[in-house]
């Protein structure tokens, strides 16, 4: 019997069908190119605007879909699992839109939030620097309050969705004799038009091709104080903190699904493929690999369900993110690659689903904080 997630409903259910045929409708034909220009086509971001996957758990008031991280986590799941690596929207609806929405100012909120919604702003959230990565105290990017405005000097780099950005949070230092943490504000930054911004060369990366990863430049950047996450300055570590559980979550959400596609194309490979005289799903070895990867994506489920029944209710703490967030991409990597040897050499073919599930799998556990970092937040729970 398949295993039914205690969280789904009904709705999340239909959402779920029509998220796999938008996904194999528009984007799925697409996803080759798009991984060889190296970055989605703008006019996805309307698309999937015009069919409500944008900012899906913001509240209607401010354009959005009024559903709950649910409804997040459904659409992220099924990206995954349809192989759309390219679609950015865990940053932008999941991660962004929330910052905004949880910190931002009812006119920061009627501002950006309907824009994000409908596909007209594209969001990206700018935290790593060429020098300062999971440790984020150490960036070095800063905004100097001249009057009523900023001026922003830095870089930063890996930055998702970051060559179509119009909006990006960007994390940065507002008070240089400030220790630690409180130096930290976040202050939204519209690109269009804006001098002394510059976008850098969009990354080549191993996996997640499509996916526009780019370098981003502020050279005495002129940003209003207006601009300020909630107007209160040095209270950025301390709300980027309050929102990794959902984003290690949504990670999670990706690695489970992952996990589950590759041990279907495994099955349905292995059936069909002969050697010696019978398939390979006959042979004790096969058989025997993919009851471990089976038992272990089964458990990555089980967890993650109750991750998520935590999360809905307002109960995910930092160290159970941080588990879900560790155990779940390195599982993906060991399923994955044991999945990607059952397939032989056509494993290694990006033809083939389980090539494009392997190169994608492995940045899960660098991204979010890396895995070494999460095994310390539990830690010092312990």
């Amino acid at each position: 019997m398949a295993h039914a997630s205690p969280w789904m409903n009904d709705e999340l259910i239909a959402l779920q069908d029509m998220v796999r045929k938008f996904a194999a409708k528009e984007f799925v034909p697409n996803e080759d190119r798009w991984w060889k220009q190296g970055f989605i086509d703008r006019d996805a971001w309307y698309k999937a605007g015009e069919m409500g996957l944008l900012c899906a758990s913001i509240p209607t008031q401010y354009g959005g879909g009024g559903g709950t991280f649910a409804h997040e986590a459904v659409i992220s799941g099924e990206m995954v699992r349809s192989l759309v690596a390219s679609f950015g929207n865990n940053v932008h609806s999941g991660i962004m839109a929330h910052y905004i929405l949880a910190y931002g100012t009812e006119a920061q909120r009627m501002k950006w939030l309907p824009k994000m919604a409908t596909g007209e702003m594209v969001g990206a959230i700018a935290m790593t620097e060429p020098g300062a990565g999971s440790d984020l105290q150490g960036i070095k990017t800063n905004a100097v309050r001249k009057g009523d405005h900023y001026v922003i000097n830095g870089s930063k780099t890996f930055i998702t969705n970051g060559y179509h950005a119009d909006l990006i949070c960007l994390v940065c230092k507002t008070d240089p004799t400030a220790k630690g943490s409180k130096a930290i504000s976040l202050i939204m930054v519209e690109t269009k038009d804006l001098q002394g911004f510059k976008r850098g060369r969009v990354l080549e990366k191993i996996g997640q091709k499509g996916q526009d990863t780019a370098e981003l430049f502020f050279d005495d950047v002129h940003v209003p104080v207006a601009n300020v996450l909630g107007e209160l300055e040095g209270r950025g570590f301390a709300h980027l903190m309050q929102q990794l559980p959902q984003e290690r979550l949504l990670i999670a959400v990706g690695a489970v699904a992952s996990m589950e596609r590759a041990l279907e194309e495994t099955v349905n490979y292995t059936r069909q493929r002969k050697a010696f005289g019978m398939s390979l799903l006959d042979m004790q070895n096969t058989r025997f690999k993919l009851a471990e990867c089976k038992t272990t994506a089964h458990i990555a489920r089980v967890f993650l369900d109750d991750c998520m029944m935590k999360a809905l209710a307002g109960d995910l703490d930092l160290p159970t993110a941080a588990m879900a967030k560790w155990w779940t991409t390195d599982s993906n990597n060991k399923v994955v690659d044991e999945c990607l040897q059952l397939h032989g050499g056509y494993g290694y073919m990006m033809e083939y689903p389980i090539a494009k599930l392997f190169a994608n799998a492995r940045v899960g556990r660098i991204y979010g904080g890396a895995n070494e970092i999460m095994k310390e937040l539990i830690a010092r729970s312990l």
